[in-house]
């Protein structure tokens, strides 16, 4: 991975803002969250694009109860290209019972475990934890994720595809996922109307 005073060497625990200049049907406008970024790739998925699918109809489709209604009316993120047919879960660690031992949340059978203290699980289990009002307090589901092979992501960020920023927790779980995107170019301190697509990194 080149070491390039334009972005980190190691985008995990940021986001990825598409410059708005960007011509694409899934990634223009789109806001990423890195899980992960090495010398092997990066893998992330978007957390501003939603399907017509809310948490509650996700779980109904599952067969699953979902006693937690704050997570319910919640719309299923679509997390990017690759694997649509498979559920992400990006969550924290702090669980939503207070007397559950916040290890258990780490225990999941498939977790990446992000630097920043984030997780993302892809196994049922952590769906079940949620169906008997368990599990994380503050959750993300998508359908997808999005990948990037060695070094194409460096080369996308070079070509001025990407604006980068660290990572806000406040903005995942508590802002809904239409105005996360500008509120990204906020974490900068800019506006998106203001940027030039020569412009580059932050």
């Amino acid at each position: 991975m080149p070491n390039s005073p334009l972005f980190p060497t190691d985008l995990t625990d940021h986001f990825l803002i598409a410059m708005p200049s960007m011509d694409d049907d899934l990634f223009g406008g789109s806001l990423v969250y890195v899980c992960e970024h090495n010398d092997k790739g990066a893998l992330g998925l978007i957390v501003n694009k939603i399907t017509d699918l809310t948490v509650q109809g996700l779980f109904d489709r599952l067969e699953l109860p979902l006693p937690r209604p704050d997570l319910a009316q919640l719309p299923v993120l679509l997390g990017g290209p690759l694997h649509h047919d498979r559920g992400f879960v990006l969550h924290d660690t702090e669980p939503v019972q207070a007397e559950t031992d916040p290890a258990e949340l780490l225990a999941y059978a498939s977790s990446l475990h992000v630097s920043g203290g984030l997780v993302m699980t892809s196994s049922r289990d952590v769906m079940e934890a949620l169906s008997q009002g368990e599990g994380p307090r503050h959750a993300l589901l998508a359908l997808g994720c999005a990948s990037w092979d060695e070094g194409q992501l460096e080369s996308e960020l070079i070509a001025n595809a990407w604006l980068t920023v660290k990572a806000d927790p406040t903005l995942l779980f508590h802002l809904p996922a239409p105005r996360r995107y500008a509120k990204a170019f906020e974490l900068l301190g800019v506006q998106p109307r203001s940027i030039a697509p020569f412009i580059g990194h932050a």
